[in-house]
């Protein structure tokens, strides 16, 4: 059975997590960690989307047979109900 506690901490500069308090456990044991990025810091859509853009595998959206629709196709989304 796991047992959850919720702490805040810091990465330093050597990929380590540094607690900001001590964990309630008195001896040495392995854990699981989930680590929770605020979204100011994590990346971007632009950041992770601009390599994607530039990867060949993509290229098949540039072609004409893969452009079916128009903008007379469906209904705009204001107008239903």
């Amino acid at each position: 059975m796991l047992t959850a506690i919720e702490t805040t901490g810091t990465i330093n500069a050597n990929h380590e997590i540094i607690l900001d308090e001590e964990l309630p456990s008195n001896a040495p044991s392995r854990v699981r960690v989930i680590v929770l990025f605020d979204e100011d810091t994590d990346t971007n859509e632009k950041e992770w989307m601009k390599p994607a853009a530039g990867n060949d595998v993509f290229d098949f959206l540039n072609d004409e047979d893969e452009d079916i629709y128009t903008l007379e196709d469906g209904k705009p989304l204001s107008d239903e109900k």
